[in-house]
């Protein structure tokens, strides 16, 4: 997005709001984070997609819950709290978010108390969006949910994972 190819006739064609991601996949155009990795993990039988129907059915729940409940308000307290320049933050904002954040995180703590994974025995679809995701978290203190955050560690210590953040982060 910082060198506006989103925003390009030809990727507005196939994602009109100009966000990414956005795959083509020979002729099938296919936007939004967690769609797509639903997608692609079913299509190719990945073994990170469930076999078992309730399983697949945690995996969905998850992973729209993450973009209901965490996403954006991580994305807001962080901001608002530290990334912004102090001029345009707003502590207001911070704290609203941050209080969505935590609620979020007693929901994630009380499931990960019971079970590793989110959506059956293995680490899954469903424990790599919304991992995937809470990458900001990975900067937050959670010690107050300490089931969480031994959960997003271990998501984030996987060798695919540590190859993600690397190229995320420039190394």
């Amino acid at each position: 997005m910082a060198f506006g190819v989103n925003k390009t006739p030809e990727y507005l064609r196939m994602n009109p709001m100009g966000l990414v991601p956005t795959i083509d996949d020979d002729g099938f155009v296919l936007s939004e984070s967690m769609a797509i990795n639903l997608y692609l993990a079913k299509k190719h039988k990945s073994a990170l997609y469930p076999a078992d129907a309730k399983s697949e059915a945690l995996a969905w729940q998850w992973s729209l819950w993450e973009t209901d409940r965490l996403d954006r308000q991580i994305v807001d307290y962080q901001r608002h709290a530290s990334q912004l320049p102090a001029n345009e933050r707003k502590p207001e904002v911070a704290e609203k978010a941050w209080g969505e954040c935590s609620a979020a995180f007693d929901v994630l703590e009380d499931t990960l108390k019971k079970k590793k994974w989110l959506a059956g025995s293995d680490f899954s679809i469903a424990d790599l969006n919304v991992a995937s995701a809470l990458y900001r978290a990975l900067t937050v203190d959670l010690s107050k949910w300490p089931h969480v955050k031994a959960w997003l560690a271990a998501c984030w210590e996987r060798p695919a994972a540590k190859q993600a953040r690397a190229m995320r982060e420039g190394k």
